[in-house]
């Protein structure tokens, strides 16, 4: 068991440990698109990446008919395991849409010797999920 302070510090050592190991400037909440925003979420039980549609409803049901129009080709180029749920509910209760991509494997962030898992798998598979989204940015925009 971890105090909150050592679970602070290895959420904060690895993200570090991250940033070095694969240096460069992610889009997260970057998109250009009001409401859309890309996630890395680690913690003592899973991994997995995200794109999210957190903005008002008619502009999130808007998003998602263009994302789920663009379904077929995220999952045949980019991501074929990507899971689409238009109704997500969040820790604190709060509804968005998600796309997102778990990691298979079991992970936690208090074990330093899955790191290299994670940081390979966020590296990899949200390199795709950006590629897709800049190459189809102007239609989700639109």
């Amino acid at each position: 068991m971890f105090s909150k302070e050592e679970s602070r510090q290895l959420k904060q050592e690895f993200w570090t440990s991250f940033g070095k190991s694969f240096p460069r400037k992610w889009l997260l909440y970057n998109t250009k698109i009001k409401g859309v925003s890309f996630k890395f979420h680690f913690d003592t039980k899973s991994a997995l990446i995200a794109l999210d549609l957190e903005d008002d409803l008619e502009n999130r049901i808007n998003c998602w008919e263009k994302l789920t129009a663009l379904k077929n080709i995220l999952k045949s180029d980019y991501l074929p395991d990507v899971i689409y749920e238009e109704e997500y509910f969040l820790d604190n209760g709060k509804e968005i849409s998600r796309i997102y991509l778990p990691l298979e494997q079991k992970v936690s962030i208090h074990n330093k010797n899955t790191w290299r898992v994670v940081m390979e798998f966020f590296n990899e598979n949200m390199s795709l999920f950006e590629a897709f989204f800049e190459e189809y940015r102007d239609m989700i925009k639109a």
